[in-house]
C-alpha cells in the first residue's frame, strides 16, 4: 500500500513513521523547503538552539515514545529547573504552584503578591464555557489575569475569554466544584509522578529529520499539493506549481497539512469536515533567541507576562538555566516570545524593530543586561490553531466526516492539542486507521 502524506511537520512526520511500521510506503509531501513544522533549529551566535519549540511534555509517553524509536534516547535529558516566575506589578514574582494556574497552595499565593483569590465553590458545567468564565467565575478576575492567561498564552498565543476549557484546560475542569481543593490534591499527585518536561541534547529540532531518515519514508520539499482527486483505484494528488503539475496516485491519503489548507484539500470529499475545519482560527507569534556572554542576574527557568501589563513580550525563556547542554556552550540564552491572537499588527514590525522591543522589556524585568552577541527573531505565522468554544464539537464533525471517506485521514495541530506528544499522537492515529483498513480504493 502507498500513501501520501500531505505536510511534512511532526504529525506529518509521525504518521508516515507509523505507516512503514505497518508495511506500507509512505510518501511525504512537505509544501515548504524543510521538515519539522514548529521544530526548528538554527545558529545563535555560533551556538545551534531551538528556534521554535524546545521541550516536549515528558507526562505523555508518545513523544519519548518516538524518540526511542528513532535512536536519540542517549540525548534525552530533563531540565535543570522549571522555577518560573510572573513578571507583573513592576517585579519579577516566584510563580506559586498551580495547576494550569489554578493555585494549589493559597498561602504561597498571598506571599508572592501575584494575584488576590475570591474562591466560589459552583458546579462544573455540562456545556462547554470559556476558560475565562469558568475560572472568574470560582477564583475572581484577579487570578484568571495574572495566572491563568498568562499561563494559555503561552502554550497557545489565544485569549482565554475564547479558549475551550473543555478542549484547552480539561485539568481545570477535572479539579471540580472547589477548585482551589481540587488543585492541591492534583498538585500533590502530579509531584509523585516524575519530571513534567523532556528535552534532547542538541535541540528538539533534531528529531524531524531523525524521523525522515526512517527507510521506507520518501520527502518531497517544495511539494505543494493543489489538490486531492478520488479514483477508481485511490487518490490522486496533483503536486508542484501550476506550471509543472506533477500528479501522484496512491492508495490513501493523510492530511497532516493546518486547518485552511486541509480544509480547502479536502472540500469536495468531505464538505462537513472543510465547513468545520474553516472555521478554527490560527494566532501568529515570534520568538526572538538572544546569545549573550555575561548571565542575568537570574536563577530561574523563565518568567510569563500577564496581558493586563500591556507589554511587548509575553514570556521569557533563560535557556541556559534550563538546559545543562545549553549552559556547557558558554553563553548565556534567552528566549522571548511575542504575540497573541489578534495582535496581528504588533508582529509587521520589521525583525530589528521586534528585537529591539523585547530587548528593552527584557532589560526591565531582569534589571540589566549587556548588548547580546547575536539574536535571531523567528516568526511562526498562523502557527497556532485557536481552540474556541465548541472546539470539540468542530473535531467531531470532522471525524465524522472524514469517516465516510475511506481511504482519507486528516492529523495535526489542529485537533486535540498542539503539544508534540499531542500531535504525534494525531499522526500516528491517522496512519494506525489507514493500516486497519487495509489497501482502500473508491
Amino acid at each position: 500500500m502507498r500513501v501520501a502524506v500531505v505536510g511534512g511537520g511532526m504529525s506529518g512526520l509521525a504518521a508516515a513513521h507509523e505507516l512503514v511500521a505497518g508495511g506500507a510506503e509512505a510518501v511525504v509531501l512537505e509544501g515548504s523547503d524543510r521538515l519539522g513544522g514548529k521544530l526548528k533549529l538554527g545558529s545563535v551566535g555560533d551556538v545551534t538552539l531551538d528556534l521554535g519549540a524546545e521541550s516536549m511534555l515528558a507526562r505523555r509517553p508518545e513523544a519519548l515514545d518516538l524518540v526511542h524509536e528513532v535512536g536519540l534516547d542517549e540525548r534525552v535529558v530533563n531540565p535543570r529547573t522549571i522555577t518560573a516566575s510572573i513578571w507583573t506589578h513592576g517585579a519579577l514574582r516566584a510563580m506559586p504552584p498551580t495547576v494550569m494556574g489554578i493555585p494549589a497552595d493559597v498561602d504561597a499565593l498571598a506571599a508572592s503578591g501575584i494575584a488576590e483569590v475570591d474562591p466560589h465553590v459552583l458546579p462544573v458545567p455540562d456545556d462547554d464555557v470559556s476558560v475565562a468564565s469558568f475560572v472568574t467565575e470560582r477564583l475572581g478576575r484577579d487570578v484568571f489575569d495574572r495566572l491563568v492567561e498568562p499561563l494559555l498564552g503561552g502554550v497557545y498565543a489565544g485569549h482565554t475569554d475564547a479558549l475551550s476549557l473543555r478542549a484547552t484546560t480539561p485539568q481545570i475542569a477535572a479539579l471540580g466544584p472547589d477548585l482551589l481543593a481540587g488543585a492541591t490534591t492534583a498538585r500533590a499527585a502530579a509531584n509523585a509522578t516524575g519530571p513534567v518536561f523532556a528535552g534532547l541534547v542538541g535541540g528538539v529540532g533534531q528529531l524531524p529529520a531523525a524521523v525522515a531518515a526512517t527507510p521506507g519514508i520518501d520527502v518531497r520539499l517544495d511539494a505543494t499539493v493543489r489538490a486531492i482527486t478520488r479514483t477508481s483505484e485511490g487518490w490522486r494528488l496533483s503536486v508542484g506549481p501550476t506550471t509543472d503539475v506533477e500528479h501522484l496516485d496512491v492508495d490513501a491519503v493523510v492530511v497532516a497539512a493546518p486547518a485552511p489548507a486541509a480544509a480547502r484539500l479536502i472540500a469536495e470529499d468531505a464538505p462537513d469536515a472543510a465547513f468545520a475545519l474553516a472555521a478554527i482560527e490560527y494566532a501568529s507569534m515570534a520568538i526572538v533567541t538572544y546569545v549573550f556572554d555575561e548571565p542575568p542576574a537570574f536563577d530561574g527557568s523563565g518568567f510569563l507576562v500577564p496581558p493586563v501589563d500591556h507589554t511587548f513580550i509575553k514570556a521569557a525563556t533563560v535557556s541556559s538555566n534550563k538546559w545543562g547542554w545549553v549552559a556547557d556552550t558558554g553563553r548565556t540564552v534567552i528566549r522571548a516570545s511575542v504575540g497573541r491572537a489578534g495582535e496581528a499588527t504588533l508582529l509587521q514590525h520589521d525583525d530589528g524593530d521586534i528585537a529591539a522591543r523585547a530587548l528593552a522589556d527584557l532589560r526591565t524585568a531582569f534589571g540589566r543586561l549587556p548588548e547580546p552577541l547575536d539574536h535571531v527573531v523567528q516568526r511562526w505565522g498562523g502557527g497556532l490553531p485557536q481552540y474556541d468554544v465548541g472546539h470539540l464539537d468542530r473535531v467531531a464533525v470532522v471525524e465524522r466526516s472524514i469517516a465516510a471517506v475511506p481511504g482519507l485521514e486528516v492529523c495535526g495541530a489542529a485537533y486535540n492539542g498542539v503539544g508534540i506528544p499531542a500531535v504525534i499522537a494525531s499522526g500516528r492515529a491517522a496512519a494506525r486507521r489507514i493500516l486497519d483498513a487495509g489497501t482502500i480504493g473508491a
